[in-house]
């Protein structure tokens, strides 16, 4: 599924970008169709005057942002739907992330983060929950080894805010975190989590934000510090995200390959070197 040279970029950088990884047509299109929809009834529900425009693959989210102007609340029932999307899922368990995995890590063994997969609506100039630098491993667990398949549903302009990378920092290993945010204490849960000292490994790599396009594919190794841009147009940021993690691994393995924050886990109780409050 990928070359050598690309294993040897992941392993050396901690993310690798594959343009136009995915079928347009059968892979991402049912997708934004099904988002289409499921805002349309949304819209139809609560019976709101808004006029969607005719399903693109560019208007897959018609009536989205002028729906959350109303009700801010129907953003969250919606992003809790789309997760749910049978054509998502079908790309969750797509046999080309085995396969991609399996080469990473020389595994026969992948397994899929329960609760670890959804579609992110990163919306104009919400902070609340931007995710700040962070690591993916504390915030899932399941194994010490793993990645997140992340791939947009828009086009990601500078305006959007298209994610950051630290590239390289997956060499620091687990980095020790505080569960609050002293900048902005109205985070909560696993966007309130601060990296101690995250200046000084920032400092230390140099950072990208690939622009990317529906049909991309970003592998992210769950070591590297990443976190989302900012957001200042008009327009809500759209982007699927999906986690693999090793059945192999001895940390895994330890573990029990259990969940974290969104499975209930106190991290604390069982990784307590690494959380410092």
């Amino acid at each position: 599924m990928i070359s050598d040279e690309d294993k040897s970029k992941f392993k050396k950088d901690g993310v690798l970008v594959l343009r136009g990884f995915y079928d347009l047509e059968k892979e991402i299109k049912p997708i934004q169709h099904a988002i289409y929809e499921i805002i349309g009834r949304v819209i139809g529900k609560n019976g709101f005057p808004i006029k969607q425009l005719p399903f693109s693959s560019d208007t897959f989210d018609s009536g989205f942002n002028e729906l959350i102007g109303m009700n801010r609340g129907c953003g969250s029932e919606i992003y809790d739907a789309v997760k749910q999307i049978p054509a998502f899922i079908r790309l969750l368990a797509n046999e080309r992330h085995e396969l991609i995995f399996s080469q990473l890590f020389d595994t026969k063994l992948p397994g899929i983060a329960a609760a670890g997969y959804g579609i992110r609506i990163d919306n104009p100039h919400e902070e609340r929950f931007r995710a700040s630098w962070h690591q993916e491993f504390l915030s899932q667990l399941r194994s010490m080894e793993g990645v997140v398949y992340w791939s947009p549903l828009v086009n990601i302009t500078e305006e959007l805010g298209p994610v950051e990378f630290s590239i390289g920092s997956q060499v620091e290993g687990v980095l020790p975190v505080r569960t609050s945010d002293p900048d902005d204490p109205e985070k909560t849960g696993a966007y309130g989590v601060r990296i101690v000292d995250e200046e000084k490994y920032l400092a230390k790599y140099p950072l990208v934000a690939p622009l990317t396009s529906p049909g991309d594919l970003v592998v992210l190794d769950w070591h590297v510090l990443h976190r989302s841009g900012r957001n200042i147009a008009q327009t809500s940021r759209w982007s699927m995200q999906m986690r693999y993690f090793n059945f192999d691994n001895e940390m895994g393995i330890k573990l029990g390959w259990c969940g974290s924050y969104s499975a209930g886990v106190d991290v604390k109780a069982i990784l307590p070197e690494y959380i410092l409050d």
